[in-house]
């Protein structure tokens, strides 16, 4: 691994995805999590802060970037968390089907080479009457923005460890057997081809 990948990397993510209006985001949606969780992309931990320990029987993080784990576990011990971390990609995920009663998945769906084999992954995993809870940047609904999305993609995708700005999130998610529950889609703070969010729920359709 290079050193930009190993140190620089990380330090930039981590730095863009705690931004206040991004954990703005994540305050509203993760305590909605119950029982046996599992969090794709869990990176750094930014999460952690959010979760109601008394309602999260366990937590499972799965992120295939393991040079983020170390911040990550300092946060969850902050944050009173136990959790089990996983170094591998979301297409496949090592659990049983009917697994976990949570799937949380915030500005992940950006970065996974496959988001619909991942997302097929997550609906497989969740037991009947699941939940999917999601945070994601993407597609924004503005034509001029579209076209700065699609401009700016390439060269953003190759500094930002894979992130595409494009990507048509409720499509996705339908696209991997998902029907959205509810959800909250605006600008967030910021420059416009980075700060479209969607932040919801969804069950296996």
């Amino acid at each position: 691994m290079n050193p930009y990948d190993r140190y620089i990397l990380p330090a930039l993510l981590d730095g863009c995805c705690g931004m206040k209006a991004i954990q703005r985001q994540r305050a509203a949606l993760i305590p909605r999590a119950r029982g046996r969780v599992l969090e794709i992309g869990i990176g750094t931990g930014r999460n952690f802060p959010f979760y109601q320990p008394q309602a999260v029987e366990a937590l499972v993080g799965l992120d295939p970037a393991e040079q983020m784990n170390g911040k990550a576990r300092k946060r969850a011990r902050a944050a009173g968390m136990a959790v089990e971390l996983i170094s591998v990609s979301a297409e496949g995920i090592p659990a049983d089907d009917d697994s976990f009663d949570t799937v949380v998945c915030t500005f992940s769906l950006c970065t996974i080479p496959d988001p619909v084999a991942a997302l097929n992954e997550m609906r497989r995993v969740l037991r009947p009457g699941g939940d999917l809870l999601f945070s994601e940047h993407g597609l924004a609904p503005d034509a001029s923005v579209q076209r700065w999305q699609h401009r700016l993609t390439p060269a953003w995708s190759r500094m930002a460890g894979g992130c595409q700005l494009d990507r048509d999130i409720p499509g996705l998610i339908a696209e991997g057997g998902f029907a959205v529950r509810d959800m909250d889609a605006r600008y967030l703070k910021g420059p416009k081809p980075w700060t479209y969010v969607r932040t919801g729920s969804a069950r296996a359709a």
